[in-house]
């Protein structure tokens, strides 16, 4: 640690804050909660965008996804916490089978379980309980029960067991050793471990055989949410069952039971809100008449203080006391989607995203959010984005048409108010004459700001309607990838046509199109890999011939380096995606959710910003990759100077990528050990941070709560959007008592037309501190209150709004009268304009 005692203090370095470079960052979207776990104060929130760890006290909240932590995808389904403090989560990956699985977190090390390394049958992990011995039991997607010891795996399935159905949704534990089983569509079973004993519509009074949640009351009554035939409580005998026709039930889609200290039952239903049942009452609570924030509740718990924690499908975490309403943070970003479809850059170094939730721009850490409630966009699944000369956003969408955005206006155009040939926007491109080319379901469109001029199969040699891919290259050549009729190439005047049947492209379907340095075309097709088209010869790359790993190629972008960038994605023959591929002429690599910070393995598009980042817009959230290493927060300059019973604080920084901001923090110290250890350091204040940035950042704090006669200690908690943080070195501040009054001499001496009067008081004193001409008339009046022991700066203005004087000698007068006894001083200053 390097020290320094001095008044004023400087400490000067250039060092990443960061304790590794990282090279991913994921931005996600964590509003819909799947899970909820208590630990001591912690919560532990199992998000759609990862993993949230909650201080109830404070309310500090960490985010662990894909790029900082071991989780094995960002998507969490289940999470329990055994005896040891071990986190144990589930992720879902139905449709990612290849990656997914569990994960085991104790605090600081993860492990991962899943089908290449373990006896996990299945990786789409549903849900996981403790019994009474310690054994986790896992329930899966089409892969069946799962005991773990610790040691062994044994697999109960629907061929080797009672287990009526290979998806399991929910387990309860009856008396430490009996399990509950709600399955995906073979009804409830109870295992004892040696006998099975099934529940379904056909032989009891389960309303449905899809059961979603099973929880025990306080009375050993069984408690069973289907999701199409509302709530049942079996007590070992009888049946009840309660749904909307017989019932206060909001909602026969139930996804979530929890009980409170007085047995009472809280219910979680698809889109009918929460639901309180005392066993006679229903009180139903939804966005209408509380403030819950969705009415979409995946899950509840309660804890020892009787607060109701509540996952929503869209509006995050909430906690409920009984009277008053709490929402919480569970997003590392205000990314709208998850889905994210689209990206482009402004010149003003914004980040435009498209998802299937809105449009957000990230300019440094500031988002703002653009959807169908809050501007002009039509539709909140945005296709493309495009920016044209002007900076005016072209903003395509899945089925409300053609949006432009620039500035502060909105335009919206559609199949009613222009030629625009469908609302089903896939693609956009502009070419050297900012006219506009929008790809539709039905055709192509040219808009030169006035003019439409429509292309169809009909009325061009345009292959066919359906238009995926579009871009001009530099001659201005519009290149168009269709549905069915392969790769088009018009000028303006001529059409040209590539299909499997007069070219070597091996797919008439084309999903995306980029150019090289030299000139060369790759393209990307729904199930023939990839292409590179020279003008003359084609070379195609597949999962037979090369490294790629399947067929389907979603987007190819090129780096300033000509390295190719392909997003990979699931079709019928591959039915996920194997994430990204780079390609650099020789070498291919794989990056998947195993083997990199990707958020998942099926990518919708990739754009690479002028530092070299790739934006990665995946069905898991925004990926930003850099091999080199994300430039990291680097804090060139760190220093303390003392004033006035106060610390300032002054620090810059010469970059900065996914800074939140900054944490001071500050210990006092009272012996030689506090200055050797990293205890005691208290939060004292927080600096909002500026995101992402390649220039000079200055940041100020200042500290007025200072107790004198003593020494502090000073540093800075850098924290990122993903909750990941590192500590800045550390600046020690001696703050000793003045032991005498004093009046020092002002400086500068001659002035013009401001100086600095400096002086110090050992006690708290009444403080006079005045100007007079040399005939002893007032002119200022600068201090007149009590003040604290301490060496305080004042500043003469000769020329302040209410005082203008002459050139010439001035007095001032320092007067303080306290414990320490009274004290006068008089000095001259001296004026010279």
């Amino acid at each position: 640690m390097k020290k320094i005692q001095l008044i004023i203090i400087f400490l000067m370095l250039s060092l990443p804050l960061f304790s590794q470079n990282p090279e991913w960052i994921n931005y996600t979207n964590g509003q819909v909660v799947n899970v909820i776990a208590i630990e001591d104060n912690f919560l532990w929130v199992g998000t759609t965008g990862g993993l949230v760890k909650i201080d109830k006290i404070t309310g500090e909240t960490t985010f662990y996804n894909r790029a900082n932590s071991g989780l094995p995808d960002n998507y969490i389904q289940c999470l329990t916490i055994d005896s040891l403090s071990n986190k144990w989560v589930g992720v879902f990956s139905r449709y990612e089978s290849e990656f997914g699985g569990l994960a085991k977190f104790d605090g600081t090390n993860w492990a991962m379980y899943n089908t290449s390394n373990s006896g996990l049958p299945s990786n789409d992990v549903q849900s996981i309980v403790i019994d009474g011995n310690g054994n986790k039991w896992i329930g899966t997607y089409e892969g069946g029960l799962v005991k773990y010891d610790g040691t062994d795996w044994i697999v109960y399935n629907s061929t080797n067991s009672g287990l009526p159905d290979n998806t399991v949704y929910s387990l309860a534990i009856e008396n430490g050793n009996i399990k509950w089983v709600g399955t995906g569509g073979g009804g409830l079973a109870r295992f004892d471990g040696l006998n099975w004993t099934v529940f379904n519509t056909s032989n009891s009074g389960l309303p449905a055989n899809s059961v979603s949640s099973v929880a025990i009351d306080n009375s050993g009554n069984k408690w069973s949410g289907t999701w199409i035939g509302g709530l049942a409580k079996f007590d070992g005998n009888n049946w009840t069952v309660y749904n909307n026709f017989n019932s206060g039930l909001p909602n026969n889609r139930v996804e979530s039971i929890a009980f409170d200290e007085n047995d009472y039952k809280w219910i979680g239903t698809s889109n009918g809100g929460l639901a309180k049942f005392d066993g006679t009452s229903w009180t139903v609570y939804n966005n209408s008449n509380s403030a819950l924030t969705s009415n979409y509740v995946f899950f509840i718990t309660i804890d020892n203080g009787g607060n109701k924690w509540i996952g929503t499908g869209g509006g995050g975490l909430v906690k409920f006391n009984g009277i008053n309403w709490t929402s919480y943070v569970t997003s590392n970003s205000f990314l709208p989607g998850n889905r994210v479809s689209s990206i482009a850059f402004d010149e003003n170094d914004g980040s435009w995203i498209g998802t299937t939730g809105g449009m957000a721009k990230l300019v440094n850490s500031n988002w703002t959010i653009f959807n169908i409630s809050n501007s002009g966009l039509p539709n909140n699944y945005i296709t493309a984005i495009t920016i044209d000369e002007n900076n005016c956003k072209w903003i395509g969408t899945s089925s409300g048409g053609l949006a432009k955005y620039c500035d502060t206006n909105w335009t919206v155009y559609n199949e009613s108010n222009s030629d625009l040939p469908s609302n089903a926007v896939h693609c956009i491109t502009i070419d050297g004459n900012n006219n506009k080319w929008i790809g539709t379901e039905i055709g192509l469109a040219k808009f030169d700001g006035i003019n439409w001029q429509i292309y169809s199969s009909y009325s061009s040699g345009l292959p066919d309607n359906s238009i995926y891919s579009i871009t001009s290259d530099e001659n201005g050549v519009i290149w168009i990838g269709t549905y069915q009729g392969g790769l088009a190439k018009f000028d303006g005047n001529e059409w040209v046509v590539y299909n499997t049947s007069n070219s070597e492209l091996p797919d008439n379907w084309v999903l995306s199109i980029a150019f090289d340095g030299n000139g060369n075309k790759w393209i990307g097709t729904y199930g023939g890999g990839l292409a590179k088209f020279d003008g003359e010869g084609w070379t195609v790359y597949n999962a037979s011939n090369s490294g790629m790993q399947n067929n389907l190629v979603n987007s190819v972008a090129i780096d300033g380096i000509g390295n190719k960038w392909i997003g990979t994605g699931g079709n019928y023959l591959y039915p996920y995606g194997y994430g990204l591929v780079k390609f650099d002429g020789t070498n291919w690599t794989i990056f998947n959710p195993l083997n990199s910070g990707l958020s998942s393995s099926e990518i919708y598009f990739i754009s690479v910003d002028e530092l070299g980042n790739k934006w990665i817009g995946t069905e898991r959230g925004l990926a930003v990759f850099n091999e080199g290493g994300i430039i990291p927060v680097e804090l060139t300059s760190f220093n303390a100077s003392v004033f006035d019973n106060s610390v300032r604080l002054d620090w810059e920084t010469a970059t900065e990528l996914n800074n939140l901001g900054f944490e001071i923090e500050k210990k006092e110290i009272v012996s030689l050990e506090d200055v050797n250890n990293n205890t005691g350091f208290i939060k004292i204040g927080f600096v909002e941070g500026a995101g992402n940035s390649t220039s000079l950042k200055s940041y100020s704090f200042i500290d007025q709560n200072i107790a004198v006669n003593s020494n502090h200690i000073y540093r800075l908690k850098q924290i990122d959007f993903d909750g990941t943080f590192a500590y800045s070195e550390e600046v020690e501040v001696n703050f000793n008592k003045p032991q005498k009054f004093s009046l020092l001499q002002n400086y500068p001496n001659p002035f013009n037309p401001v100086t600095t009067i400096s002086y110090s008081i050992p006690d708290a004193s009444l403080v006079s501190l005045k100007v007079y001409d040399i005939l002893g008339k007032e002119v200022a009046t600068l201090v007149n209150e009590e003040k604290p022991s301490g060496s305080y700066k004042v500043e003469f203005d000769a020329e302040s709004a209410n005082r203008r004087i002459a050139s010439g000698i001035y007095l001032y007068k320092l007067t303080a009268s306290g414990k320490a006894g009274n004290f006068t001083e008089t000095k001259k200053l001296i004026l010279l304009k």
